[in-house]
């Protein structure tokens, strides 16, 4: 992935441990890292057992032994291995166990100052660090910086390689986001921000190649990775492991779904902002296209489309017993699609359509929605995110797509915003949609809406993993993509 403007290499203060070493220290941080780990809102394996910890690799960025009060700095790449257990809201289908690789910022001290209380993980019982505490390092400005200063001076640390594109300056005072979900994130001098991706995979991840791909078709609609680092591991068969990506700062911009809910509480329309927003994904989406290749859907990879969307919807409707009524009607869109794709009905209420979209494949935002927009304050629209869903493997979220499935998610989008405001609001909701195809048709020349079978499919199957997600986190939401789901099927059952 290096596209750098300087591989040159630069003196690091720490080294790599051996794998014996990596065993060892892991071996005696598993106590306090079977606490902590499932308590991080970024841990996929919530709920499920953790049968051990397996180092990957251990790099110290700072040794923690080095003289003089100052803290170490571990990097640690560690292998999480859980037990698969009965899950009652799940269907009733084997589940493998898993094996999650994680990336891990330890801080080391002898004694916490007051201010890192709460970054604590605990004092190591046994092994190297017996003793010393550990802690979160990303709420330690100072080793936060040491992160900086590593990505300032490309070159390799062991398993690590840090790249940039630009001269990054020095002195910039980092900041830990609060906001945390599946990654964290830390500011730098209100310049730039640095994603630490928590849960990483061997091949090129989406949000360091989407950007990057972006940046050389000279879209502006998408921030530019600065720098970035990597996990390389030995041999030419080993994949690297994107573990960072630092992007320049949209300071002052605001998130689209706070926009969204702001405007529907002051009472406005939000179509002018929804139109602008439809013509920047369509912008990204045309250099997406010329900076990648696309593929050609024919019928037979249309109805293996259709077919993975009823898989999911049966699954789904085994965990959510309340979308069982709703089975049938729903399942209409997805065969429907599969008509689509050999020349049948294009819409699902037998009118025939055109099947553009459908034909073509390429790369994708794959998990597009209003939070993941940002407006600056000049009022232009910025696309941000591009990992795709992170439950979904990685090598699902690099497959060229229909450009339609970002656009069904957008649509759910204002779907969402509008049922998060009382009183509820589906006129509003339906202008927005309506706004956001018309400036995405105006950016491609080519409609969503034109291809009725397509959209409907991808809508649905949206609205299908909204039911799970929202029955398994936020039950109290359920019913805002229920809503959608009698829409979508036809009406009651």
């Amino acid at each position: 992935m290096s596209k750098a403007a300087s591989t040159r290499s630069s003196p690091r203060p720490g080294a790599a441990l051996s794998p014996a070493g990596a065993e060892k220290l892991v071996g005696s941080l598993a106590p306090l890292l079977h606490e902590w780990l499932p308590r991080q809102r970024w841990f996929a394996g919530k709920g499920r057992p953790i049968t051990g910890f397996a180092a990957v690799a251990a790099t110290e960025l700072m040794p923690p032994a080095a003289p003089g009060p100052g803290p170490g700095l571990l990097h640690l790449l560690v292998r999480v291995e859980q037990r698969a257990t009965p899950d009652l809201d799940a269907p009733p289908v084997p589940v493998p166990p898993t094996d999650d690789c994680y990336q891990l910022l330890l801080g080391v001290r002898s004694t916490l100052p007051p201010q890192l209380t709460a970054a604590r993980i605990g004092i190591v019982g046994e092994g190297p660090l017996a003793g010393r505490v550990v802690y979160e390092a990303l709420h330690d400005p100072r080793l936060a910086d040491l992160l900086l200063e590593h990505l300032r001076s490309p070159g390799a640390l062991g398993p690590l390689r840090f790249d940039r594109a630009v001269e990054i300056p020095a002195g910039l005072t980092p900041r830990l986001l609060g906001a945390e979900q599946s990654n964290s994130s830390v500011v730098y001098g209100e310049e730039y921000i640095l994603k630490i991706l928590r849960r990483v995979f061997p091949g090129a991840n989406p949000d360091l190649e989407l950007p990057l791909a972006l940046a050389g078709q000279g879209c502006r609609r998408v921030p530019s990775p600065v720098a970035w680092f990597e996990a390389v591991g030995d041999g030419a068969a080993r994949e690297p492991l994107t573990l960072g990506v630092l992007q320049p700062y949209l300071q002052d911009s605001e998130d689209g779904w706070q926009l969204a809910l702001r405007t529907l509480a002051d009472g406005g329309a939000f179509t002018d902002e929804a139109r602008a927003l439809g013509l920047a994904t369509a912008e990204v989406h045309l250099a997406l296209a010329a900076a990648l290749p696309t593929v050609s859907l024919g019928p037979r990879q249309t109805a293996q489309l259709a077919e993975a969307m009823s898989g999911r919807l049966d699954a789904t409707a085994q965990a959510v017993p309340a979308l069982l009524p709703y089975v049938a009607g729903l399942r209409t869109a997805f065969d429907a699609l599969a008509g689509s794709g050999s020349g049948g009905a294009g819409s699902g209420d037998g009118s025939a359509g055109p099947v553009g979209l459908v034909t073509r494949a390429q790369r994708v935002h794959g998990d597009l929605h209003l939070g993941q927009t940002l407006r600056t304050p000049d009022g232009e629209w910025s696309l941000i995110d591009f990992e795709g869903e992170p439950a979904r493997p990685l090598t699902e979220r690099r497959r060229p797509q229909p450009a339609v499935r970002d656009v069904a998610g957008m649509l759910r989008s204002f779907d969402y915003a509008a049922r998060s405001h009382e009183p509820w609001s589906p006129d509003w909701a339906e202008r927005c949609r309506s706004a956001y195809c018309d400036g995405y048709a105006e950016g491609t020349g080519t409609d969503p809406r034109e291809d009725p079978a397509l959209l409907r499919a991808y809508e649905t199957d949206k609205a299908v993993y909204e039911v799970l997600y929202e029955a398994r986190n936020r039950p109290d939401w359920l019913p805002v993509p229920m809503a959608a789901i009698q829409r979508l099927a036809g009406g009651l059952p």
